[in-house]
């Protein structure tokens, strides 16, 4: 996040958006941190870059690449964040890292900057920022692996950095776990998801936080509702 905020200040915004989507598709594990993202990002020090620029022109090349460098980058003591656990670095597979950052430049639909891509969008639901976005999560659902928690952070993310001018209007539990699991326990009651999303951004209209806030609250608190126990990844 300060990689991306730094090429944002220096007016890199496209790499900013890169390093947004590089952070949730790894995510940071517990012992080995940042190791997946920074190593293929800094092509494990061969002196170039896998950024947005030389990645989004050469998929394939990026494929290649990945796969030469699988014994390499499996090294014990990293892998993907706890959010990520089940995800590959394999470059073929249709599942694998190559599969989910091809489908990526293909959502924002490069040479297409990811700035046209919000500028279209907003200019789709007249600038407003949770139907904007609404309509990048419906359509993000075209990037491999990134389920309703990966497409929630990316774009509350994006939001939080000032990338793009959208925020989520609900904290989207359908299809969740944890955080479905602290909405019926706050509550008290079974509902459907979509009375708790509606339940959940009253609260946060009232409390003054952001739908991301809750999500991530009510889903930390569900696991010991009794004893404040620190995420650590």
């Amino acid at each position: 996040m300060k990689a991306a905020i730094l090429q944002q200040r220096r007016g890199n915004v496209e790499e900013a958006f890169w390093l947004v989507f590089l952070f949730v598709h790894f995510g940071k594990h517990v012992r080995g941190g940042w190791r997946y993202a920074r190593e293929v990002y800094g092509r494990l020090g061969e002196g170039e870059l896998w950024d947005w620029s030389s990645t989004s022109r050469n998929p394939a090349g990026f494929r290649t690449w990945l796969n030469a460098h699988q014994n390499q980058l499996k090294r014990p003591g990293a892998g993907f964040g706890n959010h990520r656990k089940y995800e590959s670095l394999d470059a073929y597979s249709a599942t694998g890292t190559g599969a989910v950052v091809e489908s990526y430049i293909v959502w924002v639909g490069a040479p297409r900057s990811h700035q046209q891509l919000i500028a279209e969008t907003l200019e789709r639901t007249k600038g407003s920022p949770e139907a904007t976005f609404e309509h990048l999560y419906e359509s993000m659902r075209a990037v491999t692996r990134f389920g309703r928690l990966a497409r929630f952070d990316y774009l509350a993310m994006l939001g939080k950095l000032g990338l793009a001018p959208i925020s989520p209007g609900s904290p989207y539990l359908d299809g969740s776990s944890g955080p479905l699991r602290g909405a019926k326990l706050l509550f008290g009651r079974e509902e459907q998801p979509a009375t708790f999303n509606a339940w959940i951004a009253e609260l946060g209209e009232h409390l003054g936080f952001g739908m991301q806030v809750l999500e991530d609250a009510l889903c930390n608190w569900q696991k010991s509702p009794a004893q404040f126990v620190r995420f650590r990844g």
